[in-house]
């Protein structure tokens, strides 16, 4: 996206997500625009401000949680105490997602390798893995 390379919105599982977020969590506040990202859901709970990102299923609980840590950390560099939640609404799960000082570590450590990657003059040369086959951005590496 650094690139303004975006998914194809086309793609089935952007489809997917895209209506689960319409149709779920409906009292909740939805797509908050921090400029490079969008926050799915956000509320405050017993003084506390929490955001949620909603997945259609906890396949890639990993990546999800590095995504909302991601939003956490740009809301803590704002000023902002919030604490997040993964919800996969198909499957009725809520798992917690804290900023604490080792998530802190590994997340500024995931954005300087996503830096170097993207200050490059190529990008890496594509390998075919497991997460290829739904991939939204697979035209880019396999057209």
């Amino acid at each position: 996206m650094i690139h303004q390379m975006e998914p194809d919105e086309d793609d089935e599982n952007i489809l997917i997500g895209r209506i689960i977020g319409e149709h779920s969590y409906k009292r909740e506040k939805k797509e908050i625009d921090l400029g490079n990202a969008k926050l799915d859901l956000i509320r405050t709970e017993d003084g506390q401000v929490v955001v949620g990102e909603v997945k259609k299923s906890s396949r890639f609980v990993e990546s999800a949680s590095k995504q909302l840590l991601f939003y956490l950390l740009q809301l803590k560099q704002m000023g902002i105490d919030a604490r997040g939640e993964l919800l996969i609404p198909e499957e009725k799960k809520k798992i917690d997602v804290l900023l604490d000082e080792k998530n802190k570590i590994d997340i500024l450590a995931a954005i300087g390798e996503i830096e170097q990657i993207a200050a490059a003059a190529r990008p890496p040369v594509p390998v075919k893995n497991k997460y290829c086959r739904k991939c939204a951005y697979s035209e880019f590496c396999w057209a």
